[in-house]
């Protein structure tokens, strides 16, 4: 059989050869189908922790105890910040976004601090400690305040201090009066080193009262603390009272409300002011028997010169104001006519001085001459509303 060259055959059996072709290649499975890429390896980066930094730094020493203890974080909002020394915390403040706290109130000198401050996964600590106090505040005396002593309903606290204050107001508020029997008062500034307590009405009778200065590491001025804290157990006693009338020669004393005495005096003649009897509300001060009392701005042999022995002689004033013993029982009750004491009767002028307690209130009427509100303890001669505004604190003013 004759067969056609390849190049000369049909172009409809190229075509069958073809299709078988493609048929042969599909019951084969055909190409293998290309795989998709892979995806690409994601990278998670590790959170960087915050940064805690803290001022004063570790191992600082001698810190002006006027500094602030500052820390910041960065990364991260500060969580905790405890600031610590002899088992109490220092007051602080953070900002807004807590990556900042400072301390609010004045480092103690001579005093070791440990620093805790957390930010999320960190924690960092800090020790350092403060320079010594270039001056030390104490309180020197407090009065009235003897051993086992027992006080008038008028009595006030008396504080002094062995340095002069600048900072009052700091001072003022480390100072702390607690009553059993509370009532209102206010700190009155004399000066530099001495405040008064004084209650806006007498102090309630019979009952016990606290003075506390809390002023261990307080500033009190520049380069000023204080270094040792102070406290007063007072007793406030009977509300004993006494009642004095110039112009009657009388005086009557009352205690708890009850009158216990009933006395003839003797007052000032008032042939001047220096023999002029002060009107007003005194309080008894001290008491001494006998008394040496000497005229005032006078030499032996001046007229109106004396120098004599007193006894069972109470103060109350410093203008030299004495309710005391006299032996002229023709004038009490009758005439006043006194350097400007008040003079009873030696026997009742004993029992006065054997009753007595400082602080117990002696209101004089009769006379054209006022107790000044400085003379000797005559506070109450001052308006409470006008008291307070001897105070450092403006909230009390």
């Amino acid at each position: 059989m004759n067969v056609a060259p390849a190049w000369r055959r049909p172009a409809t059996a190229l075509a069958l050869l073809t299709a078988a072709a493609l048929t042969a290649s599909c019951s084969g499975g055909g190409p293998t189908a290309q795989e998709p890429d892979a995806p690409e390896a994601t990278i998670t980066a590790t959170p960087q922790a915050p940064t805690v930094a803290i001022t004063p730094t570790e191992g600082t020493s001698k810190v002006n105890p006027d500094k602030k203890v500052v820390v910041t974080s960065a990364g991260g909002a500060l969580e905790d910040v405890v600031v610590e020394a002899d088992g109490e915390q220092l007051e602080g403040k953070y900002n807004t976004d807590k990556t900042r706290w400072m301390s609010k109130t004045a480092l103690k000198p001579s005093t070791s601090y440990t620093v805790t401050a957390r930010a999320g996964v960190t924690t960092k600590t800090s020790t350092f400690s403060t320079a010594k106090a270039e001056r030390a505040l104490q309180v020197a005396d407090v009065t009235p305040n003897a051993k086992g002593e027992t006080l008038g309903v008028g009595a006030p606290i008396i504080v002094t201090f062995n340095q002069p204050v600048t900072n009052k107001a700091t001072i003022e508020r480390a100072l702390q009066v607690e009553a059993e029997k509370p009532v209102d008062g206010a700190w009155r500034w004399i000066n530099d080193t001495v405040v008064i307590y004084r209650t806006a009405k007498y102090w309630p009778a019979h009952q016990e009262v606290t003075f506390t200065a809390d002023i261990d590491g307080i500033k009190g001025g520049k380069g000023l603390y204080g270094v040792k804290d102070y406290t007063a157990n007072l007793k406030i006693g009977a509300k004993q009272i006494s009642k004095v009338d110039t112009r009657k020669k009388m005086m009557y004393v009352y205690k708890d409300g009850k009158r216990v005495q009933t006395m003839r005096i003797s007052a000032g003649m008032a042939t001047t002011r220096e023999y002029t009897t002060t009107s007003g509300v005194h309080l008894t001060m001290e008491r001494g028997n006998p008394v040496r009392m000497i005229s005032p701005g006078r030499e032996k042999g001046d007229p109106g010169f004396y120098d004599v022995m007193i006894n069972h002689a109470v103060r109350i004033s410093n203008s030299g104001e004495y309710v005391h013993a006299k032996d002229n029982v023709w004038a009490q009750g009758v005439r006043n006519v006194s350097h400007g004491c008040i003079n009873a009767r030696p026997d009742q002028a004993k029992w006065f001085y054997d009753n007595v307690q400082r602080g117990d209130v002696v209101e004089i009427v009769g006379t054209d001459r006022e107790l000044e509100w400085n003379n000797g303890w005559g506070y109450w001669q001052m308006s409470f509303s006008q008291w307070k505004k001897g105070s450092a604190l403006d909230d009390d003013k």
